[in-house]
């Protein structure tokens, strides 16, 4: 069998996120997979006409956005469950204080080929579909995570 010459690229397609004992495969969409961002300042350097670049040092690290479809599964509760301690609507809920671990774990037909973990997540939005009834869309919950840091594993 002759070699092409390339290696193919991993697809998008195939991948689950754990959130400490919520495993959920029903999730459809992550967006926000990032291994950190620093700032840069410029600084002048004085009697010249030259500006230089330099870190501020600071990493940070954008919000996870897990899309993921309706369906009656345990999943559905534990998210409502985690939304509900964050965000009791009597007052008692503790926020930002709720957070969890948890990974985004990419297959390639079947085999684990990379991951991403990310620590310090809590449940900064949560949103669902536009309700239609002349519609054959899925229902659909977005939920944004806000996140203290993500490396890959």
């Amino acid at each position: 069998m002759s070699e092409f010459g390339f290696t193919e690229a991993y697809r998008t397609n195939e991948f689950v996120v754990e959130i400490e004992g919520i495993e959920s495969p029903g999730i459809t969409s992550v967006s926000g997979l990032t291994e950190g961002e620093v700032e840069a300042i410029d600084q002048p350097d004085g009697g010249s006409n030259i500006t230089h670049k330099i870190s501020s040092g600071l990493i940070t690290y954008d919000d996870v956005t897990l899309e993921r479809n309706m369906d009656g599964t345990q999943a559905d509760e534990d998210f409502k469950a985690w939304f509900e301690a964050m965000f009791d609507l009597d007052g008692t809920g503790v926020g930002s204080q709720l957070r969890r671990n948890g990974s985004v774990v990419k297959y390639q037909f079947g085999e684990e080929v990379m991951r991403f973990a990310f620590e310090g997540a809590w449940i900064k939005s949560s949103r669902f579909s536009d309700l239609d009834a002349g519609s054959s869309e899925l229902m659909k919950q977005t939920i944004t995570l806000a996140i203290e840091r993500m490396y890959r594993v």
